[in-house]
């Protein structure tokens, strides 16, 4: 098993940049695959982005593409979300997310664990 604690959120201007981080729990860290969600306040939980276990493969969300990065620093048991250029429409809160049975997917019930979630507001 594995407990997620998401930091980084904040209030930021239209164009900022913010880096989220995702503490992991637990020294298999390795074997899970992760991911970012966001939801916003009426709205679905939403894919962002994922990472694969060997943090090799990667997928973004079309509306996050060239803005976000996600990465993952196994000897941390962490994984980032870099976004730049942010948008007042990425105002959310950002989950994390692992799973140790698929590697990279975009489906929110693949995942078994999940973080709390950190607020992000972009201000216009």
């Amino acid at each position: 098993q594995v407990q997620l604690v998401e930091s980084g959120g904040g209030l930021v201007q239209a164009g900022g940049s913010l880096r989220l981080s995702c503490a992991a729990s637990g020294r298999t860290f390795s074997t899970y695959a992760t991911g970012w969600f966001r939801q916003a306040p009426g709205k679905e939980r939403e894919f962002v982005a994922a990472k694969g276990r060997s943090g090799g493969s990667t997928l973004y969300a079309d509306s996050v593409k060239g803005r976000f990065t996600i990465s993952r620093d196994n000897a941390k048991n962490t994984v980032y979300l870099q976004m730049n250029n942010l948008k007042p429409e990425d105002t959310a809160v950002y989950y994390c997310a692992a799973n140790r049975i698929v590697d990279v997917t975009t489906t929110p019930l693949s995942y078994e664990y999940w973080g709390q979630g950190t607020q992000v507001t972009v201000s216009s």
